[in-house]
């Protein structure tokens, strides 16, 4: 029995942030649907996170890899999780 790798999506967010709120809704909805690990990391009070991720955030990498910021569109989300699981 082989393990299949899961692909690992972590979505970078802030307090305070009305876009993170709607990006969590949409990553939530496709962790429903499809196999992925989901991080969620607060970027807050970090100054090497905030130096980083604070001009883009939300912001959603797929296996380490930057894929969405500001908006998460729910169809590209799913696109992108179904290529890095394949």
């Amino acid at each position: 029995h082989l393990s299949v790798a899961v692909p690992v999506v972590t979505l970078y967010t802030a307090g305070g942030c009305h876009l993170c709120e709607a990006a969590r809704r949409v990553v939530g909805a496709a962790h429903e649907e499809l196999a992925f690990e989901l991080r969620e990391v607060a970027i807050d009070g970090d100054p090497e996170l905030e130096a980083a991720y604070r001009e883009w955030i939300p912001g959603v990498e797929i296996d380490g890899r930057g894929r969405f910021g500001y908006h998460v569109r729910p169809d590209a989300l799913r696109r992108a999780v179904a290529q890095a699981g394949a």
